[in-house]
């Protein structure tokens, strides 16, 4: 027997002609492709979620500022300027009562700032799209129909 080119044996029925590739070659073949094309998926499934666990942090962060900022300085400076506000005319219990809602008014915008952070996290949109695609492409797939060999029997069984 006479090896070709390729290696492959080029003599008797089972001789490949010049440019096709054995059923064992084009199954090895579409195995790497498609677990490249999953360890890919895998990646960009990851890079996406990485990106929105970053803004889900950010989000994360300011919420605690808010609440640090509402719950610590509340009790701190509220006293000094509930009396700086008493100072200038206004009876203490309105003092309070303005200080305290300046608070609270400064609390809401930083929640406010929070959760427009969290609206920024997505859906991993291309990852999805990227296995919708695959899953359309490996549905429509047919199996290749069968060569003069096995048609006749040939084949080997």
């Amino acid at each position: 027997m006479s090896a070709g080119p390729d290696g492959l044996s080029t003599s008797g029925s089972t001789a490949l002609r010049d440019g096709e590739r054995s059923l064992g070659q084009l199954f090895s073949a579409a195995t790497a492709d498609l677990s490249s094309l999953v360890h890919d998926e895998i990646a960009l499934a990851k890079a996406e979620i990485r990106q929105d666990v970053k803004r889900g942090v950010a989000g994360g962060a300011s919420l605690t500022v808010a609440g640090v900022v509402a719950l610590a300085a509340i009790p701190m400076l509220s006293f000094a300027a509930a009396y700086g506000i008493h100072a200038l005319g206004i009876t203490l219990g309105w003092s309070f009562l303005i200080v305290g809602g300046a608070y609270l008014l400064l609390a809401g915008l930083l929640g406010l700032l929070a959760l427009r952070s969290f609206k920024k996290v997505e859906k991993p949109q291309r990852t999805i799209e990227g296995a919708r695609a695959t899953a359309d492409v490996l549905k429509k797939a047919k199996p290749r129909p069968a060569g003069p060999q096995d048609r006749h029997g040939t084949s080997g069984r």
